[in-house]
């Protein structure tokens, strides 16, 4: 049996020494409410492809699907999740799994569904990862009555007249940079 020391410089070392399977275990997080009455369990590590809801932070209440997993550094990657760097590009968030409720598992491993003991035939096609084609229903989805209806209208492109660019004036330039004073110093007699 493995003991846990209450000294907190041998519970850091731990965490940082831990073992990949051992970190899988600790990157767990609880299950929502019909999980856990479907699945008899309160918690399950976290894998590619589960649909987490983020219980704080400034992404409250989005449900994204897990993107990617560190386990280096304890995070989660969620789709659709980013921040904006100081180039106004995309970068995205790690998330930790202590900030995360598992709301639809990734049943497509055989071996995950043995150790849930889940039957095969209890298993919908959303949660095997399969995404039914356009043309397939699944039970109690209603078909559309034409395919036309299903798509949404093509809008209009429209291009800018030449008033509007002759409108636009162009950027400013920027002013010239100051010398600093080491080099300033240099070129003074």
């Amino acid at each position: 049996m493995r003991t846990s020391s209450s000294s907190p410089r041998r519970q850091r070392r731990a965490l940082y020494t831990a073992h990949t399977s051992e970190r899988r275990i600790r990157m767990s997080a609880p299950l929502s409410r019909e999980l856990r009455a479907r699945f008899k369990r309160r918690a399950l590590p976290v894998r590619k492809g589960d649909t987490v809801r983020v219980l704080s932070g400034s992404f409250v209440g989005r449900e994204e699907r897990v993107a990617k997993l560190d386990r280096r550094a304890y995070s989660v990657t969620l789709d659709n999740v980013t921040l904006k760097t100081a180039e106004d590009k995309l970068k995205p968030l790690s998330i930790r799994t202590s900030h995360l409720v598992i709301t639809r598992l990734n049943l497509a491993d055989p071996w995950r569904r043995r150790s849930l003991q889940v039957r095969d035939e209890d298993v919908t096609a959303e949660e095997l990862g399969v995404v039914p084609e356009p043309g397939e229903t699944t039970e109690g989805e209603a078909t559309p009555a034409s395919p036309t209806a299903a798509t949404p209208p093509e809008e209009e492109v429209v291009a800018p007249s030449d008033d509007e660019d002759e409108a636009k004036a162009p950027a400013p330039a920027k002013p010239p940079r100051r010398k600093s004073r080491a080099s300033a110093t240099e070129e003074s007699p």
